[in-house]
C-alpha cells in the first residue's frame, strides 16, 4: 500500500509543540495500579514479561498455526483510513490473505480513544504511537469522535490552521512494550513494518455512565448525547434571529460552556 501527497507551501511537518511519552521500566502491577493509572496520562511500561508470544508471533507463525477463518478488515487504497469520507471498504479475507497482506503494508489511523481506558501491548513489530490531549480538542478540526486531518505529519495549515497549536505526544513501542491510553486522548497509529498488538479496554467510572449497548466504549456517555442534543436545540433556536445576532450569541453560548465546564487549572499536559 503507498500513497503519494502533493506538497506546497501551505503545508507544514510538525506540531510545533513535541512531547515524548514517558518510559518507565520494570513498573510493578501495584505501583502502576495505585500511582501511575490515578495520573490519567499516557505511559510506555517496558520490561513486563507479556510471554513467549514477543519474537514468536512471526507471519509464518501465524499462518501455519492459525486456522484460516474469514476475518473482517477494512480495505484501504491509502496508508490514512478517512472514517469521515469512508476511503476504504469492508472485507472478509481469509486469515492467511489478512496476514499476508498487512506483512507489506503500513497503516495509519487518527482517531478518539473510546469513553473507556485502553492498554495496548506490541507483541511483535514497531509501531509509532501519536497522541492529543483531550483538552486540545478545539485545535483537531472534529467531526463527532473523528478528526478531518488525515495525515498529522504533513498538515495543510491553510486547512487546518489551529493545528499546529495541538501538543503532539510521541513514542515508538517495541515487541514486549504496554502503552497506557487514557479515555477520551486522540491517538493517531502508524505500523512501520508487519506488527501484531493486543488491546485491552476497561470501564473505569460508574457502568451506569456508559451507554448500556455499547459494549466497545464507541459511543458517548448517556449524559453527553443528552448535552449534544440540548445544544442543538439551543442553535436551532438562535436561527430565527440574524446572522450578525446568531454569530454574537453562538458565542456567547460557547462563552458560558466554557466558564461552565472547562477545567482550566486540570493538569493533564
Amino acid at each position: 500500500m503507498a500513497a503519494v501527497n502533493s506538497k506546497s507551501s501551505t503545508q507544514c511537518h510538525l506540531s510545533t509543540k513535541i512531547k515524548q511519552v514517558p518510559i518507565l521500566k520494570d513498573v510493578s502491577a501495584e505501583l502502576f495500579r495505585e500511582n501511575i493509572y490515578l495520573k490519567r496520562k499516557p505511559v510506555v511500561l517496558r520490561g513486563f514479561d507479556i510471554g513467549e508470544c514477543v519474537g514468536k508471533w512471526t507471519p509464518e507463525y501465524l499462518i501455519a498455526n492459525a486456522e484460516d477463518k474469514p476475518v473482517n478488515v477494512h480495505v484501504s487504497s491509502t496508508p490514512q483510513m478517512d472514517f469521515i469520507n469512508k476511503n476504504f471498504l469492508y472485507r472478509t479475507l481469509p486469515f492467511s490473505e489478512l496476514v499476508k497482506r498487512a506483512s507489506k503494508e503500513i497503516n495509519e489511523d487518527f482517531f478518539i480513544s473510546p469513553v473507556m481506558d485502553n492498554i495496548l501491548m506490541q507483541i511483535h513489530g514497531r509501531k509509532r504511537v501519536v497522541l492529543f490531549n483531550p483538552q486540545d480538542a478545539h485545535y483537531l478540526y472534529l467531526k463527532g469522535d473523528k478528526s478531518s486531518v488525515l495525515d498529522i505529519d504533513d498538515v495543510d495549515i491553510e486547512k487546518f490552521p489551529l493545528f499546529v497549536k495541538a501538543t503532539r505526544y510521541e513514542c515508538y513501542l517495541e515487541p514486549g512494550d504496554i502503552i497506557f491510553i487514557p479515555a477520551l486522548w486522540f491517538h493517531n497509529v502508524i505500523s512501520e513494518e508487519f506488527g501484531v498488538a493486543v488491546n485491552v479496554f476497561w470501564k473505569h467510572l460508574d457502568s451506569n455512565i456508559y451507554c448500556q449497548k455499547d459494549p466497545y466504549g464507541n459511543k458517548d456517555p448517556v449524559a453527553v448525547s443528552s448535552a449534544f442534543q440540548i445544544v442543538d436545540r439551543a442553535i436551532k433556536a438562535l436561527e430565527c434571529l440574524p446572522k450578525e445576532y446568531q454569530d454574537f450569541y453562538g458565542r456567547m453560548l460557547v462563552s458560558r460552556i466554557e466558564n461552565k465546564c472547562y477545567l482550566k487549572d486540570l493538569d493533564i499536559s
